[in-house]
């Protein structure tokens, strides 16, 4: 659907959040790394809210609270203490952390605030062990420049990350500590972003930003984009952990149609004639009309002898089939809801049946049981009798919220570009003060000599890239852009690989590979310049790189030779070359005597095959044209 983002009044403002690569946490000394054996500690805890300064109890973190999930929590020693545990008050705020902050925000114009105070926002999801995350301001304003247009910034951050999801089962999820705490800086624009184009591109810029520093981490959700849109008659959404650059477009296009077709269902509900009152909290035990069901999910909750109970929602009937966006429809809004408050498996509608074994007849039944008109809807869950009422009172609201339109709430990104709800907007009860953590007071002399030591800003940076390395603007501006920007100059200053060859395979190679489903995360640095060192000296040759780095991506911390020994990639001698040669040229002799030298490039091509990278292109190319010419080629 063609959409004119002027017309509807879309616009959105970024949150971008980058860890930075410092020595130690934000709050204490242990290391900022991610481990991967097992965990030497675990401990569980049951988070609470509490009351504001004001008496207030944000509503985000009842909704967290009121789900009552038990959290288990790993670590190492090397990478958490007790201070992550909640067991130590938090240390002093990592000075190299402030300063890489305070880059970020001198190198957009911001003004670094006389003096840093740490806050607290509540969260209790579990991903922090306190209940809370902690961050501070470091400076307000400031602007970033793309084309002709100036984007505002709101306030440049200093914080801790959060703890990493490991798994969840029933009423318990799983955490590793070993993320928390590692520093994140986040900036944050005003809503002047006007188009999916738009705030990619601004995204972009703010990435470079961060870039530039050299001090940030790299890797897999190391950076991740919120985005706050919002379009005219429609409500305000967050959409937290938009991990790919290349998704930010696609997910503001889905939430924009998402919101357009939810006031779509809007109107279609005044024109049926409901009103909130009709949809009322009123639900039925129709276990009965399951007894004998072939739907196993309805089988295991009627042998476990739970509840199957429905509610109707009137004048509803085809609207929760609706589609809002690919792959989102309102039934499955209502079913994440549903998952959420009644920590169930998901719910089942009339507009979806017969289906998951349910039979038609037992649909009549249903619909007979329940007084159900053909212009209504109903939805009913299998569980224990509490959660499968919490989960139709999720239900029913999402319903009435229906009525209104849009509702305010949080979203989660997902991989493919769709969205799903993750709580309630937070209220202003969220942020009070850290009273563990001293106040940093920012000295004039401090901010001067970080102003005189600013490092380059990316366009400046891209012009010394092309012009050092000789390389043209797109390869420039792709090794900036990318992960790799630092790991490009230190090969090229180790071996003496081509500057085009280098970028190209940090960039277009590596994106090609991951595209078609390589981990090249679990590929180090000191392997991939392992492989260049090798390609530099002749054991090796370029283009069996992506092979290279395949295998070593399925055998983390193995050794580059032992990729290129177990693929057979080692380079042939020119003795064998010289046989392989002569042995093909034979094979092909009546392609030889038809084409003469215009035999080439298919020779060529067959010896290429044989080969599979293991000696260079102008080698073969120059074996093969002499023994042409030697076998009379014409």
């Amino acid at each position: 659907m063609s959409v004119n983002y002027s017309e509807i009044g879309l616009k959105v403002g970024l949150e971008i959040h980058q860890q930075l690569d410092t020595k130690t946490k934000l709050f204490c000394s242990c290391r900022p790394k991610l481990f991967k054996k097992e965990p030497e500690i675990t401990f569980i805890r049951q988070l609470r809210p509490t009351q504001s300064e004001l008496g207030q109890i944000d509503p985000a973190a009842l909704f967290e609270f009121q789900k009552g999930v038990k959290i288990l929590y790993e670590a190492t020693k090397e990478t958490a203490c007790l201070v992550e545990m909640d067991e130590e008050p938090p240390h002093d705020l990592d000075r190299e952390a402030v300063e890489i902050a305070l880059t970020v925000a001198l190198m957009i114009e911001a003004k670094p605030v006389d003096e840093i105070h740490v806050m607290r926002k509540t969260v209790i999801d579990g991903s922090n062990t306190t209940g809370f995350q902690r961050t501070c301001i470091i400076a307000l304003g400031g602007a970033i420049i793309t084309g002709e247009k100036k984007i505002p910034i709101q306030h440049i951050d200093l914080e801790e990350d959060a703890a990493r999801k490991t798994e969840e089962e029933g009423s318990t999820i799983g955490y590793r500590i070993d993320r928390l705490g590692i520093p994140l800086v986040e900036v944050a624009t005003a809503p002047v972003l006007y188009s999916p184009q738009e705030a990619e591109k601004v995204a972009l810029a703010i990435g470079r930003i961060y870039r530039a520093t050299g001090k940030v981490r790299r890797g897999l959700g190391t950076i991740r984009q919120d985005l706050n849109i919002s379009i005219r008659d429609g409500a305000l959404i967050e959409i937290k952990g938009v991990q790919e650059l290349e998704l930010i477009s696609k997910v503001i296009e889905n939430e924009v149609q998402r919101q357009l077709n939810l006031l779509r269902i809007k109107e279609a509900l005044k024109k049926r004639g409901v009103e909130e009152k009709d949809v009322a909290d009123e639900f039925v035990d129709v276990t009965s009309v399951f007894k004998q069901t072939r739907c196993k999910v309805i089988q295991r909750v009627v042998k476990e002898h739970k509840t199957v109970l429905a509610v109707r929602l009137p004048r509803f009937g085809s609207l929760l089939r609706m589609e809002l966006a690919p792959g989102m429809r309102l039934g499955a809004e209502m079913a994440d809801i549903a998952r959420f408050w009644g920590r169930v498996g998901g719910i089942f509608h009339s507009d979806e049946m017969p289906a998951y074994r349910i039979t038609k007849e037992e649909m009549n039944r249903l619909k007979g049981f329940m007084k159900v008109e053909p212009p209504d809807a109903v939805v009913f869950v299998a569980d224990t009798l509490e959660n499968a009422t919490d989960a139709l009172k999720g239900v029913t609201q999402r319903a009435r919220d229906a009525l209104k339109g849009v509702p305010e709430e949080t979203r989660g990104a997902k991989p493919d570009g769709t969205t799903r709800y993750l709580r309630p907007r937070p209220g202003a009860a969220r942020m009070y003060p850290e009273t563990d953590v001293p106040p940093i007071r920012l000295s004039g002399e401090r901010l001067e000599k970080l102003r005189a030591c600013l490092p380059e800003l990316p366009e400046q940076r891209l012009k010394h890239l092309m012009e050092e390395y000789e390389i043209n603007q797109k390869l420039a501006r792709q090794v900036f852009d990318s992960e790799y920007g630092d790991l490009f100059e230190v090969i090229v200053g180790e071996t003496g690989v081509s500057a085009t060859v280098v970028a190209a395979m940090l960039t277009e190679t590596l994106k090609a590979l991951k595209r078609d489903g390589v981990d090249v995360e679990k590929v180090a640095d000191e392997q991939i310049i392992e492989i260049f060192r090798l390609v530099d000296s002749g054991e090796t040759v370029k283009e069996a790189i992506p092979e290279i780095v395949g295998w070593l991506s399925k055998h983390e911390g193995a050794a580059v030779r032992g990729a290129i020994e177990d693929l057979g990639l080692g380079m042939i001698s020119r003795e064998e070359l010289e046989l392989m040669i002569e042995d093909l040229l034979i094979e092909n002799r009546d392609l030889v005597e038809e084409r003469g030298k215009g035999a080439f490039g298919a020779l060529m091509g067959m010896v290429m095959d044989r080969v599979r990278g293991r000696v260079k292109a102008k080698l073969v190319s120059e074996v093969l044209r002499r023994r042409l010419n030697e076998s009379g080629g014409r």
